[in-house]
């Protein structure tokens, strides 16, 4: 199996097809599975590779509860793109993977070509962060004790950002539902307490943001709800950016409608490539 070495863990990853590489970095409720359909679409044209974060298997799962965070998140990103000797990359990321990839063009702008963020800024709103820090805490303590194979999958599945899915596709809901359930209790319970419920809020980053020049697409359903202010907020203080909402969807963009998250990123990487993304 392959795996790239990053700071306290090793990072299983995937890859497909030849061209420019494209990145993509999971959400929290999934692993390097969730992105098979972009896989097999995006690889027609480009270098795909998507990895499991750690705590995720076949990725490695540290004890340590130190070597978790976002500062891991980005440096994993760059470990996985260095280890395969790729110089410059687009990144794509859903939820978690969202705030990795913004993260990420602040922090490596040289390394990324284009940024597609996608269902990113949940607890951010200065308003529900101490909230969201506080629940973080609280499920990452009950996923360590108890795991997914508790009524924790059934709540996420049928949360009101998810059930859209089981509506729209039942057998991918289902799909979803199976991998959620082969997840590491310890990993996702240490990464729930460490990463989602001690990262930044995305607004405290608005003069790094207000300088970032890297071309962006920000996407969000329009029924993904903790996202909304974040992501128009973003589109107002992100020079490069656009932005995508897409009717009647919610959180598992990229799953929920995967044709539609392809076209709409294939044309944002198409503009961009011809060096057209920015106006004026």
């Amino acid at each position: 199996m392959p795996y790239a070495p990053a700071e306290g863990a090793r990072l299983y990853y995937e890859e497909a097809g030849t061209g420019h590489p494209i990145l993509f970095i999971h959400e929290f409720g999934a692993d390097h599975r969730e992105w098979e359909d972009q896989m097999r679409f995006f690889s027609r044209e480009y270098r795909c590779i998507a990895y499991s974060a750690r705590g995720y298997p076949p990725s490695e799962v540290p004890s340590d509860p130190k070597l978790y965070g976002q500062d891991f998140a980005v440096a994993d990103a760059v470990a996985v793109l260095k280890h395969l000797g790729i110089e410059k990359a687009h990144i794509v990321g859903l939820s978690m993977g969202g705030f990795a990839t913004l993260l990420f063009g602040i922090r490596h702008p040289g390394m990324a070509t284009a940024l597609v963020p996608a269902g990113a800024g949940s607890g951010s709103p200065k308003q529900e962060q101490a909230a969201f820090r506080a629940a973080c805490q609280e499920r990452g303590e009950k996923l360590i004790a108890q795991g997914w194979k508790s009524e924790m999958a059934e709540e996420t599945g049928h949360s009101p950002t998810r059930i859209q899915l089981k509506k729209k596709d039942p057998r991918g809901w289902a799909a979803y539902m199976e991998r959620l359930a082969q997840h590491s209790g310890l990993g996702t319970g240490l990464t729930m307490k460490h990463y989602q419920g001690e990262r930044d809020s995305i607004f405290d980053w608005e003069a790094e943001l207000r300088q970032m020049q890297v071309p962006t697409l920000l996407v969000v359903g329009d029924e993904d709800w903790p996202c909304i202010e974040t992501n128009v907020w973003l589109k107002s203080v992100l020079p490069n950016a656009g932005l995508w909402m897409q009717p009647r969807t919610g959180h598992a963009i990229n799953l929920e409608e995967p044709a539609a998250f392809n076209r709409e990123v294939a044309a944002f990487f198409a503009t961009v490539e011809k060096g057209r993304w920015r106006l004026g």
